[in-house]
């Protein structure tokens, strides 16, 4: 008996088979395609946003468009960075406008990067992520915390996005779970770096690290805490126990 391909693993494959045609062909789109990812992958983040500003500015009008296009290419073309296109967007657009446009278009990227996962499986998610070990890892995660993993990994910056959402797409998570844990994670930090492209001054780096640590200890604290407590309690009350014992023993 032959194995079905499902119609989302069909719409899936033919909308990359769309796209790698059209980059193949079209020697305007390669170009500005390679433009785009040379500029996201510069070693200086001021410099990369800088640039990528006035890249957007190319466009005119459809700066917005191509800006959310990127958006979506880098979640699924791990591992560009997305705070390139966070912070130029804020630059651009305000802080508001540009966070609503990072924070709509990056769904859009999760969503894509679950479907291929939950529709075309494992070894095409290998190949796209380039490893199996990052996986293996989130597997763990993932049978550990369930969709609080999500939730976790989205509010830490350093942290892939595309791994994420292709490991969520490989698990037995729901769409919605994987939805409303992705868009309330990366909010804190799609605002905060859509205001800090907005008032661009200092050293990128810098704050990126910053605000990087600060929510890794709160995030880290938040979730170990909690045991902690619990742990201290505990021994606290088998001592309290043992020297109740040990004062009734003859």
């Amino acid at each position: 008996m032959k194995a079905r391909v499902s119609a989302p693993a069909i719409t899936v494959i033919l909308l990359i088979g769309l796209a790698v045609t059209a980059y193949g062909l079209s020697a305007p789109l390669r170009s500005q395609v390679n433009e785009a990812v040379a500029i996201m992958t510069l070693s200086e983040p001021q410099v990369a946003i800088a640039a990528f500003k006035e890249y957007l500015l190319g466009f005119g009008a459809w700066a917005a468009v191509v800006s959310a296009a990127l958006m979506v290419f880098q979640s699924v073309a791990a591992p560009l960075p997305s705070f390139v296109v966070t912070f130029a967007n804020g630059l651009l657009f305000g802080w508001a406008w540009g966070a609503l446009l990072s924070w709509t278009s990056a769904m859009l990227g999760a969503v894509l990067c679950y479907g291929i996962a939950r529709s075309l499986g494992r070894p095409v998610v290998e190949r796209l992520v380039g490893s199996s070990t990052a996986l293996e890892t989130w597997d763990l995660f993932f049978a550990r915390f369930g969709v609080r993993a999500i939730l976790i990994a989205r509010l830490l910056p350093f942290v892939s996005f595309d791994v994420i959402s292709y490991g969520a797409g490989l698990t037995r998570m729901g769409l919605w779970d994987f939805l409303w844990a992705t868009g309330l994670g990366q909010l804190p930090a799609t605002l905060l770096y859509s205001y800090l492209g907005e008032n661009l001054t200092g050293s990128i780096r810098v704050l990126f690290w910053i605000f990087s640590i600060t929510l890794a200890i709160f995030v880290i604290g938040s979730a170990v805490g909690p045991r902690v407590l619990r742990n201290m309690r505990a021994s606290k009350f088998r001592k309290s126990e043992d020297e109740s014992d040990s004062a009734k023993a003859p």
